[in-house]
């Protein structure tokens, strides 16, 4: 499979969104300028990202909104549904567990874990949260493929190493550290400080 950049995996997911709002709204068309003016970028450049995946529509007719939407819920692996567990059951955790946009997207809950007693057995938007000495045992059972580790940054990597060896074939790191993995697991990190010194950053130049 060809290799595309994460930039332009973004800016799909971004046109999927556009094209799920202009179909809500009754739309059957649309051209690569209004979906390049939602998405803060050029036709040109939606153009690209759509060539690497093949030919979509029609030189002074546009695209097709349902067509594209499917094509890009295909593209994006939206088609099927997948099983995700968290590790960590604080407030990040928890709010990962009841955030309902990731039902929406196919994205299933089926598992939660946590080392505190004063969280294991709780009811977390339906899924109870379980020990983490069970995750292993659980893990054979429940074919969850993505993983959501919301831990502080001292027990991270050991618990990415269980989560690699239980078959997890996807990560998304919230912990405050980088973690190593093997070569045919995916992990992506969310820096939320980071973010914020980047909108700091904007805030101060603004008018530069």
């Amino acid at each position: 499979m060809k290799h595309i950049a994460e930039s332009t995996v973004r800016r799909l997911s971004l046109y999927l969104r556009f094209l799920e709002e202009f179909e809500a709204h009754g739309h059957q068309t649309i051209s690569s300028g209004e979906l390049a003016s939602q998405g803060g970028t050029t036709s040109a450049q939606v153009r690209k990202d759509l060539s690497f995946f093949g030919s979509f529509g029609k030189r002074g007719l546009g695209y097709s909104v349902s067509d594209l939407s499917s094509r890009l819920r295909e593209i994006l692996g939206l088609g099927r549904p997948w099983k995700v567990v968290i590790v960590g059951a604080g407030k990040i955790g928890a709010a990962l567990a009841q955030y309902r946009g990731f039902r929406e997207r196919g994205f299933r809950i089926v598992g939660i874990y946590d080392v505190d007693p004063q969280s294991i057995g709780l009811a977390l938007d339906g899924v109870t949260v379980r020990d983490q000495r069970d995750m292993e045992t659980d893990l054979m059972s429940l074919n969850a493929e993505i993983a959501l580790l919301a831990v502080p940054a001292e027990v991270a990597q050991p618990l990415t190493d269980r989560l690699v060896a239980a078959g997890i074939g996807a990560i998304l790191n919230f912990a405050s550290t980088p973690l190593h993995v093997p070569s045919h697991v995916t992990i992506r990190s969310v820096n939320m400080a980071l973010e914020l010194e980047i909108l700091s950053y904007a805030l101060v130049n603004r008018d530069a």
